[in-house]
């Protein structure tokens, strides 16, 4: 090996074990590598920045845009919740939802879809007495399993055709993948229907618990004439910075102040709402002239008077609120909302919410004005951003929404005859969205994740790498003297799996632009078809079913689930297994 080729094992290894650890955010750490690599001069300026405009990468872009515009009319979300009301079973409720959410997934990103669908689930399933457990770890599925059919089901496919045509190759057509993807995806979903719902958890949701143990969560203070600090400043009184306490509210009268400033003014009669560590309520009972309302009758649904809503954030694996707590953030004032409790691992932290600090995954049950939902919906900060009483929908009109869907599918249709490359098809679109105003630029921009995008295109430099050094080839040869005495078929089995506990350990798009330079090599020394070989890799970095963390949907309904990380694997590894074995033996009979 030369000294290139172990500097950059030994990064790769360096750069694996920050990622499990989680250190930094990914989208950081990939592209801290390609400085690196960059600076080092085993990439150029031009290899290194050739992953920003890889075709694969721009379309992305692009699909986020068109998926943004499909669904910012809730026409979808719409006729799904008309859909399910037809349903009277478990399985057949399973059914009406999860066949057309997979249909959807094949032709729309998985991640918006699975953000939409969160809240209407936990509101469909709570209002007919169903654990939404039941329910969510599915919906992460049914749209990874859906993604797996077309070529713009999921960035990772797009990702291993850009990488394809970057190596001089033939890409992917639209449904290449469809010949692996669709029995992949019945067999999944037939595994979900009989088998994986009875491994499922039967847990309410964090909200549910919150609200029926609502006392361990809220005390009501009293406002004497003896109070000292009267028409003072709440921060004059010594109430913003309580020991694991906070102030959530002030009743006067019939007027409702929330959240509560720094400079709102304390006043005779007030009623005090706090919330946090309610045992710590001792300490607020020394202050003469505040007397704590032992019977107070105040519910979490009482707070919400009109101007403030009961909110329900889920924190995202790209969020700027990592690695720090609460109290650094200035959360309160960052987002003029109100941090009530922290759920993780379908656990309520016990501890002064101040000195949390935030993971991705945390449910966050907030208390917020009425324009939180709508304003931090699209925010990198928040996967699931919904009230706890019902989905909200942004009104459009019913034409703007059909339309968008129409566009959608001309898109597609002209991608599939051959007519337009799947780019040109999605940046027309998206230019044909701008000049009808469906969306407005600011939306458009919302749309993109670019962190997700900052990832897939560091990666590729990193992929580059792996090919210029020759770590790519060696790692090949390795394997191969490893496995090609077993055969073919072994060969592809080892390329599955080592892939895939990539994408449960890193991302899938990262896994993928890792393993298509290791996976070629393979193919050109085998003498067999590298396309094959492609498929195969595109299969695996997207079924992420074993872990949270390898797959943002599954991070996605972590929290509003309730799960614990044994869950993911008590589901998903039999799920797996079966997608593994299923995948490789089509593989294997139609490419070789």
């Amino acid at each position: 090996m030369s000294f290139d080729m172990v500097f950059l094992l030994i990064l790769l290894l360096t750069m694996f074990a920050v990622l499990i650890f989680e250190v930094a955010r990914p989208d950081m750490v990939i592209f801290t590598v390609l400085i690196i690599l960059l600076l080092s001069g085993i990439l150029t300026v031009d290899e290194a920045l050739s992953g920003f405009s890889n075709e694969g990468m721009l379309t992305i872009a692009l699909l986020f845009i068109v998926a943004g515009a499909v669904q910012k009319s809730g026409l979808i979300q719409q006729l799904m919740e008309k859909w399910l009301k037809n349903s009277r079973t478990l399985i057949g409720s399973m059914l009406r939802f999860f066949v057309p959410t997979s249909a959807f997934s094949a032709f729309l990103n998985n991640t918006p879809i699975v953000v939409t669908f969160t809240p209407i689930i936990k509101k469909w399933c709570e209002e007919r007495g169903i654990a939404p457990s039941k329910f969510l770890i599915p919906l992460s599925y049914a749209t990874i399993l859906g993604g797996m059919i077309t070529l713009m089901g999921t960035s990772t496919n797009l990702v291993v055709h850009g990488l394809l045509l970057d190596f001089g190759m033939e890409g992917f057509s639209i449904f290449t993948l469809a010949a692996v993807g669709i029995p992949v995806a019945v067999a999944g979903l037939i595994y979900l229907f009989t088998i994986g719902y009875k491994l499922l958890p039967d847990n309410q949701g964090f909200g549910k618990q919150v609200k029926e143990n609502y006392k361990e969560y809220i005390a009501e203070m009293h406002v004497t004439k003896d109070f000292r600090f009267l028409n003072m400043t709440v921060k004059q009184a010594g109430l913003r910075e309580l020991k694991g306490l906070y102030l959530i509210e002030i009743i006067r009268g019939e007027e409702r102040i929330s959240p509560v400033g720094s400079t709102s003014l304390i006043q005779c009669g007030d009623r005090l709402i706090f919330t946090g560590m309610i045992s710590t309520i001792a300490e607020l009972q020394k202050m003469k002239g505040l007397e704590l309302e032992t019977g107070t009758t105040i519910t979490l649904d009482d707070l919400k008077d009109g101007s403030i809503k009961l909110v329900d954030a889920i924190v995202s694996s790209q969020s700027s609120l990592l690695s720090k707590s609460i109290k650094k953030l200035q959360f309160r004032s960052r987002y003029d909302a109100g941090i009530i409790a922290v759920n993780r691992n379908n656990e309520r932290i016990k501890s002064k919410i101040g000195d949390i600090v935030l993971k991705p995954g945390d449910s966050l049950l907030l208390l917020a004005g009425t324009d939180f939902v709508e304003k931090y919906q699209h925010s990198n900060d928040f996967f699931v951003v919904s009230p706890l009483d019902t989905p909200a929908f942004l009104n459009q009109s019913r034409k703007k929404g059909w339309f968008s869907i129409i566009m959608l599918i001309a898109g597609i249709m002209t991608v599939t005859i051959g007519w337009l490359s799947m780019f040109t098809a999605m940046a027309l679109a998206v230019l044909v969205f701008l000049a009808a105003k469906i969306i407005t630029p600011q939306e458009a921009k919302k749309y993109i994740h670019f962190n997700v995008l900052l990832l897939i295109s560091s990666s590729f430099g990193i992929g580059t790498a792996m090919r210029k050094t020759g770590l790519a080839e060696w790692i090949a040869n390795s394997l191969l003297g490893f496995g090609e005495s077993l055969g073919l078929l072994a060969v592809l089995f080892m390329i599955y799996v080592l892939t895939n506990v990539f994408t449960e350990i890193i991302t899938n798009s990262a896994a993928a632009v890792m393993m298509l330079p290791i996976g070629i090599e393979m193919a050109l020394t085998l003498a067999v078809d590298p396309q094959g070989v492609a498929v195969l890799i595109a299969i695996a970095a997207s079924a992420s079913f074993i872990t949270p963390i390898g797959y943002q949907t599954n991070l996605i309904v972590y929290g509003p689930g309730g799960y614990k990380f044994k869950d993911y694997v008590k589901v998903g590894f039999p799920l797996s297994s079966l997608v593994m074995v299923t995948s490789v033996l089509i593989i294997y009979y139609i490419w070789f």
